[in-house]
């Protein structure tokens, strides 16, 4: 199928004097040893010049300190704050962290197993902070799996940790996680993850594209205010099969999945050809796109907005974004990172938090 252009309310536990509005973003430090500490940094710095909302930091105190001398900071403007209903009143003139404290002192470029406990812990406080109203959304700066799985963590990668902190603060309330990557040139959700590709046709369903793209349309709806999202699905095999000359699953799997969402009145379409779906006339004709697996979503998306691409975990009761990259050990603490993308995280959090807070009041 070839794509030519077309024209183109979780529960409030907001405090009752303070209008989620006011509240600010839950920024995690990611891996100690990683580019993290000095991106949260250099938001703060440049939070006039950007824009941006008002964040506050869980990290270390003392390690962001020394992050801000290397960077010609004076010390003095890490402010620790007990509570993150304080951060506000302090942003303007100094960074609020809610302190975090490391097992070992961090040292840029070399991850310890040792400290993977205050990066886990980081994510649970900032996530019960907006449970309770304390602030407005999670944004996650970039972990090292491998460097958590020595620390005992029991979980695939960020998504899947938020997933179970979702249903231990918003009991009953649904949740599914769904990774979706986004930019002001693209937005798309891969149907499966970090699984090795011989196995991606294995773990296609009718089922899990459904709920998928279900998933994606409400978000859509919700997080991003486009009324009447129109939600293109890639095929998995080239050509997307072409009519099972190359293989069968687009016929036997995708198409009728596609079909099911359309007969439920979701505007999707497919499977597509992935080598036609990410130019720029094709991109008109979509709000997001379903890719298949991994690389098949975030090769065209990094290629686009390398810089400026956010990880969202959609499907959540809350909202969480991340830049969309890694914790770059490479190049950590010599002042080469970009914060493009943890700035646009705070920015899209910002919107998507505004969006269902006036949803919600609606």
């Amino acid at each position: 199928m070839t794509l030519t252009p077309k024209s183109p309310a979780p529960q409030n536990r907001a405090p009752p004097k303070l209008s989620p509005h006011t509240l600010p973003m839950a920024l995690t430090m990611g891996d100690a040893a990683g580019i993290g500490p000095e991106l949260a940094l250099q938001a703060w710095k440049d939070r006039f010049h950007d824009r941006l909302p008002k964040f506050v930091l869980y990290a270390d105190v003392d390690m962001m300190r020394a992050v801000a001398r290397s960077a010609g900071v004076d010390g003095s403007l890490i402010v620790p704050v007990t509570d993150a209903l304080a951060a506000a009143k302090v942003f303007d003139d100094a960074l609020p962290v809610i302190p975090i404290p490391l097992a070992e002192p961090a040292t840029p470029g070399a991850p310890t197993v040792a400290n993977g406990p205050a990066t886990i812990l980081a994510i649970r406080r900032a996530v019960a902070d907006v449970a309770a109203g304390r602030a407005s959304a999670v944004v996650t700066n970039p972990i090292a799996k491998s460097v958590l799985y020595g620390a005992g963590f029991e979980f695939p990668g960020h998504t899947e940790y938020l997933g179970a902190l979702a249903a231990e603060f918003w009991p009953g309330e649904p949740s599914a996680p769904v990774m979706m990557l986004a930019s002001s040139e693209l937005r798309v959700v891969p149907l499966t993850i970090h699984v090795p590709l011989k196995d991606v046709p294995s773990l296609l369903t009718f089922d899990k594209i459904v709920e998928t793209a279900r998933i994606m349309a409400a978000s859509l709806k919700r997080d991003f205010g486009i009324p009447n999202p129109r939600i293109a699905v890639a095929g998995l095999n080239p050509h997307a099969g072409e009519d099972g000359a190359l293989g069968s699953e687009d016929a036997e799997i995708i198409r009728p999945a596609v079909e099911a969402l359309r007969a439920e009145g979701l505007d999707v379409t497919g499977p597509h050809a992935a080598d036609t779906m990410f130019h720029e006339a094709a991109r008109k004709t979509y709000d997001a796109a379903l890719a298949m697996y991994h690389d098949q979503g975030l090769i065209p998306i990094k290629t686009l907005s390398f810089d400026e691409g956010v990880n969202a975990t959609i499907g959540l009761p809350f909202v969480r974004t991340s830049p969309d990259h890694g914790t770059a050990f490479a190049i950590a603490g010599k002042g080469l990172a970009s914060a493009a993308s943890l700035k646009a995280a705070l920015k899209l959090a910002g919107e998507m938090s505004a969006r269902r807070s006036l949803a919600s009041a609606s």
